[in-house]
């Protein structure tokens, strides 16, 4: 058992060490909408086991003094860049709560996906396919120009709507095109436009073996607008759709955190 006047020296200590992450991470991700209490245990607790010093910690009412001191002061200019993209506070602000997400937090987010899977999934910018609908493949025939769709496992692309998102994805081995959406049959011609591309791509590049034989599938989802870019996620690295509406706040999160990183996090 630990004296009380050491239990006190390493409960400031650790305080302490507790402000300093909280002020690194401020900086960092431009605020504390990602910030979860396992962020500050994980760090702060990293080099030391000390049952005692956790159970004296308040850690819930340090993060809430320190984000109060900070709550009116956001990080002047703060700005995430990343090839052509960049986010600003106000685009990282469509993660928090229930906010519709914007495209430049999906594009964004889409080419991360693209370089977690070595190019071997292509993603489509989200206004690609109201370019498509408004000119034709004429009209974004030169966004391929140095991509070979065809050599890709699968095919990303977003669709927004309005205020609705939904999901097209493209298998190339199995030549199918999957229709991921909340409202089912009601725009089903977005996946006829898609596949009038994908023919006309086919017949541009003399892929004769992609120009007949596509198959198009429709799933029904409960919901698709933040999850969008977890479907994206889930889709492009091979795993279960395993998350329900009581995980987004956590998802909404680690998405945060991964666009200002720059890179996906396991």
């Amino acid at each position: 058992m630990l004296p009380d006047s050491r239990i006190d020296d390493l409960v400031y200590l650790f305080i302490l060490c507790v402000s300093e992450f909280l002020e690194s991470f401020y900086i960092k991700y431009g605020g504390f909408s990602p910030l979860s209490e396992t962020d500050v245990c994980r760090d702060v607790f990293s080099f030391s086991s000390c049952c005692v010093c956790r159970r004296e910690l308040d850690i819930k009412g340090e993060m809430s003094r320190y984000r109060a001191a900070l709550a009116s002061a956001p990080v002047a200019g703060f700005m995430v860049s990343y090839n052509k993209h960049t986010l600003s506070l106000e685009d990282l602000g469509t993660l928090e709560d229930q906010n519709w997400l914007n495209d430049q937090i999906i594009n964004m987010y889409g080419e991360l996906i693209m370089e977690a899977t070595q190019h071997k999934v292509h993603f489509f910018n989200s206004f690609f396919h109201k370019q498509l609908v408004a000119k034709g493949y004429d009209g974004v025939k030169r966004w391929t120009k140095k991509v070979d769709l065809f050599s890709k496992w699968m095919l990303l692309i977003p669709i927004h709507l309005e205020i609705h998102w939904s999901l097209i994805t493209v298998t190339m081995a199995t030549k199918t095109i999957n229709y991921y959406d909340s409202q089912g049959i009601v725009f089903r011609h977005t996946t006829d436009n898609i596949l009038r591309y994908l023919l006309s791509e086919a017949r541009e590049k003399k892929q004769t073996a992609f120009q007949k034989g596509w198959k198009i599938t429709i799933i029904k989802l409960k919901s698709l607008s933040v999850c969008v870019c977890q479907y994206c996620r889930c889709l492009s690295v091979k795993q279960p759709l395993k998350f329900s509406q009581e995980d987004m706040p956590r998802i909404r999160k680690r998405i945060y955190k991964e666009l200002c990183d720059c890179h996906l996090n396991d």
